[in-house]
């Protein structure tokens, strides 16, 4: 970790302090390094590139839009290896909005979710990646994160 050292001005450093105040920070190290991340993945400079990640797609269209929930349907099944569940929420009488959890090649779901923002219809969209880190090698299914988690035995039928 490196040490910086910056010069914000007052009113910034206040609205900083409300933020940690607010959200619970410890530190402004913390804040500061949230905000960073954020304004990082807001320009669109930390992405997964090709290694795996988890996503979150966040998208409002017009469903009455020419054959948009069909175009939307079929991309979504075109790319089923990166979908893992999608939240349908109706907003009013012609617009939706969809949370689609995506999972895989950093590549792959950016270029999925630019697909998706692109269709005529989409009034909105954007995507949040999270890097995944490789979990340590273990037995099937075994994780170390501080809780556990039941594990319902096959029977042999």
């Amino acid at each position: 970790m490196q040490r910086v050292t910056i010069t914000l001005d007052d009113d910034l450093m206040d609205d900083i302090d409300r933020l940690i105040a607010t959200r619970g920070y410890q530190n402004r190290s913390e804040a500061i390094r949230d905000l960073a991340r954020a304004g990082l993945v807001a320009a669109g400079s930390a992405t997964a590139g090709d290694g795996p990640c988890t996503a979150a797609l966040v998208y409002v269209y017009d469903h009455e839009a020419r054959e948009l929930p069909k175009r939307l349907t079929r991309d979504f099944h075109a790319h089923h290896d990166l979908t893992q569940a999608t939240l349908h929420v109706h907003l009013d009488a012609h617009d939706c909005m969809e949370i689609s959890v995506l999972k895989g090649r950093g590549e792959d779901v950016q270029a999925l979710a630019d697909h998706v923002i692109a269709e005529r219809g989409v009034r909105y969209g954007q995507l949040v990646m999270v890097p995944v880190t490789p979990a340590p090698t273990g037995p099937a299914g075994a994780h170390d994160h501080g809780h556990s988690h039941p594990h319902a035995k096959r029977s042999k039928a």
